[in-house]
């Protein structure tokens, strides 16, 4: 299945949603799945661009409202694979609750969260995520808020994926769209992507310099939150959690578990209802 529109991407030079592009397409390609088995639910922002330049079934939803687009699309066929593609201004601003919520009831979608720590496509205000100091055109003394940390907000959520990865890590990043997928119920992939033109910060060099591997899945949520927590030194890349003792939401109701909510409509004769006379 051939991935790309032909339309080449208008991101800056440098941006981390190159690397992320990368590895979705590498990810669907590695899973061989054709166009009638997934969709992808794009939220706005400069990720949300994406919609342009993979030739696959997508729509937008509203800025925040990528989650709860995704669970619809999933319980009306949950034969479908969903993706949302979003960034931390949509998917932890506008659309927190929305993520809780997914997170909490386990529904079977894979969230791709792109994490620059900014408001890009409006030009560089701070997001959920900007480091506490962060100076921005809308906050020149520097964020005073404390910035949240998405692995940790999905694990205390009730997630049963949660994975940190980078935009350049490609290959890594690639598996662990893959695992994300292939895993039934809720499951996190955020990806730290640099901000290249409005984070001057959160660099590639910066990120590469605290940036260390998991070795293994953490045992327990206690073990998990700890590897996830930043810390001034680490940043830890990985899968947090991957569980499958939890049914997926779907799974959960009767009406559900062995049909959609699509049925086939016979076709209808409307001409009688069409004519002027």
């Amino acid at each position: 299945m051939g991935l790309d529109t032909g339309l080449f991407p208008n991101w800056c030079p440098g941006c981390g949603d190159f690397g992320i592009w990368a590895a979705l397409k590498n990810a669907l390609t590695q899973l061989n799945l054709q166009s009638s088995q997934f969709v992808i639910v794009y939220d706005i922002g400069c990720c949300g661009n994406m919609a342009s330049h993979l030739k696959v079934y997508g729509l937008h939803g509203l800025h925040g409202r990528a989650i709860p687009t995704a669970s619809g699309v999933k319980i009306a066929n949950h034969h479908q694979k969903v993706i949302v593609v979003g960034g931390d201004g949509g998917l932890l601003g506008e659309g927190l609750s929305h993520f809780v919520a997914a997170a909490r009831s386990n529904q079977d979608i894979t969230v791709i969260l792109h994490n620059n720590q900014v408001y890009g496509l409006t030009t560089g205000q701070s997001s959920p995520t900007s480091m506490k100091g962060t100076k921005g055109k809308a906050t020149p003394f520097g964020v005073v808020d404390q910035p949240l940390e998405p692995c940790s907000l999905a694990l205390l959520s009730g997630a049963t994926f949660v994975n940190r990865s980078f935009a350049g890590a490609i290959p890594d990043t690639t598996k662990a769209i893959i695992d994300a997928i292939n895993h039934t119920g809720f499951s996190l992939v955020e990806v730290l992507q640099p901000c290249v033109t409005f984070n001057k910060l959160n660099s590639y060099s910066w990120f590469r310099e605290r940036a260390k591997s998991l070795t293994t899945v953490p045992e327990n949520i206690i073990d998990a939150m700890t590897k996830a927590a930043w810390t001034d030194k680490d940043i830890f890349l990985g899968t947090f959690r991957d569980t499958t003792n939890q049914p997926a939401f779907h799974q959960t109701y009767e009406v559900l578990k062995d049909k959609t909510l699509i049925h086939q409509i016979d076709k209808r004769d409307l001409s009688k209802y069409l004519n002027d006379t």
